[in-house]
């Protein structure tokens, strides 16, 4: 097959967004034959139909909304292109994208991401925060240099990317003062009724940590579930209930949420990967992260 002719798939995108050809011609500010032409040459390349006449517009047909969607993605893709580049500014400067998954804790990624700061070099971080789908979409699609999540990126799956790990963190469990004394005496069984907020099921740790209160047979009364730590951790700060946390930051929670460490919790640690789209690590910045706390590479998606 031919290389693709990107000026008929816009006109094919601009079509399927106007739903008419007359439409379309206006927008692009061509003739209605040129605009229809240049479509009919697309599908003959194709080998498929990309509309069908419904009433007095178009509608597509199943070919059409396969193409319809990896076109969005491919001028979605040059508008961000675009808007890099005018907001490049010096070019001295190192831009590093980096996606956050909601679940890990913000404290513990700043750890983390605080190391490339200590390059010879001026680096601009540009963060984004996500569910893990959506995050992993935007690496495929190289809107991002690295993922920051909870696990590794599922092996078999359709997007080829790397999952390395940079450290298991035991986990402890934290709260205001007074529940911290409250609770003490007799912990971990004294977590039995007493308020707990917790990582929605959706995350990673809040399996270990099921595990651990059901080996322990405690049952604690489960106040908030939260998808995003930042919001989990404002309601803990609050002193509406018990949370969990990487007991490696007890110094920053007790300074930013004014919260005390109860216990730890043997055997329940956060896992945290970096996800990237190169088995080498070629973004100097994330080779940066990666070499702070070196653990075993995962392969996904090969």
């Amino acid at each position: 097959m031919a290389p693709l002719n990107y000026k008929h798939l816009y006109y094919f995108w601009v079509v399927a967004q106007e739903g008419s050809m007359t439409r379309a011609a206006e927008r692009l500010d061509l003739a209605i034959q040129t605009v229809s032409g240049q479509l009919a040459l697309l599908e003959r390349q194709l080998g498929k139909s990309l509309f069908a006449a419904k009433g007095r517009g178009l509608a597509l047909t199943e070919a059409g909304r396969l193409v319809l969607g990896y076109a969005d993605q491919i001028f979605q893709l040059g508008d961000a292109m675009l808007e890099a580049i005018s907001n490049s500014g010096d070019e001295t400067t190192m831009r590093l994208r980096v996606g956050i998954s909601d679940g890990i804790p913000k404290l513990l990624a700043y750890r983390l991401l605080s190391s490339v700061y200590q390059m010879p070099v001026d680096v601009r971080l540009i963060c984004d925060e996500g569910e893990f789908e959506t995050l992993l979409a935007d690496l495929a699609l190289h809107r991002l240099d690295v993922v920051l999540t909870d696990r590794p990126a599922p092996v078999g799956g359709n997007i080829k990317v790397f999952s390395k790990r940079l450290g298991d963190f035991a986990t402890g469990i934290f709260g205001s003062k007074t529940l911290v004394d409250r609770h003490k005496s007799g912990f971990p069984q004294s977590l039995s009724g007493a308020p707990m907020l917790l990582p929605t099921r959706h995350t990673a740790l809040r399996s270990r940590i099921d595990r651990w209160l059901e080996s322990a047979e405690i049952r604690p009364r489960i106040v908030g579930e939260f998808e995003d730590s930042a919001l989990l951790n404002t309601f803990g700060r609050e002193g509406l209930g018990l949370f969990t946390a990487p007991l490696v930051l007890a110094e920053q929670i007790a300074e930013q949420l004014n919260a005390q460490s109860l216990g730890a919790m043997p055997g329940v640690s956060e896992h945290i990967y970096a996800i990237s789209n190169e088995r080498r690590i070629r973004h100097p910045a994330v080779e940066v992260l990666c070499a702070a706390s070196p653990q075993d590479e995962l392969a996904a998606g090969v």
